[in-house]
Formats: structure tokens, sequence, C-alpha cells
């Protein structure tokens, strides 16, 4: 393995293990109607019904990015957890509060990472190969 190869495992593994931890942290505060979750949700003002459709995406996003296999699965996963920070940013803003935003903004940078360095065993294959 190449010195590239592992620098890109290790910050593929910290940023993936990273955002893992606080989905299912946040997951499960949000199964459990934690009163800070409901606050900042009724802040927001969504309904707090969404916590728990919530709070499960998040541990199955988290189990789906650090599970081996399941590429297309992991695609799925990367993508919902970008709408989710998004969609989060969006929120902060339109509700005054841009000064929220820097949590999902990390987070989604994360993401990001975690999602370009992934190792060719974690990918989709290319459609067209590009030469």
């Amino acid at each position: 393995m190449g010195h590239n190869t592992k620098g890109k495992a290790v910050g593929y593994w910290t940023a993936t293990a990273m955002l893992a931890v606080v989905l299912v942290a946040t997951g499960f505060m949000d199964l459990l109607g934690k009163p800070e979750m409901a606050e900042a949700m009724e802040g927001l003002g969504y309904p707090l019904y969404l916590m728990p459709l919530l709070g499960v995406a998040k541990l199955l996003g988290a189990m789906a990015i650090v599970a081996p296999a399941y590429p297309r699965l992991k695609e799925w996963a990367y993508a919902g957890i970008v709408f989710d920070l998004v969609g989060a940013m969006y929120s902060q803003i339109r509700m005054n509060e841009a000064e929220q935003i820097i949590a999902p903004m990390l987070l989604l940078l994360l993401a990001l990472g975690s999602w370009y360095l992934r190792p060719p065993s974690r990918k989709l294959p290319d459609l067209i190969p590009i030469k």
C-alpha cells in the first residue's frame, strides 16, 4: 500500500467514523425524543412526528456507510445524508438563524470527504470507463 493510498484510507476512515458517530448519536436523540432535539425541530417549524423517521434514517445511514460491500446502498445513504444536512442548513437560514449552519456544514464536509475518499471496494463501478 503506497503512502498516498494509506493517507487516503486514514482520511476516509476518520471522516466516515466521525460522521457515523454523529449520525448514531443524533439518531438516538431523535428516536428518544430528547428535549433539545424537539425544541430544535419545533423552532424550525417541523412537526415532532418527523423525529422518529429522521432517527431511523440516521441510524440506517450510519450503518450503510460503515458496512463492508453494498456500494449501491452506500450511494443512497450518502445522498440521504447530504439531503438531510443541506435541508438543515436551508431551514436554519430560512428561520434567520444562519449562525446555526456551522454544525451541519461541518458534517456535510465530513460526508463529502467520506464519499470522495472511499476505496474502490466501496464504490459502484463506472458505467462508462473513462480512458
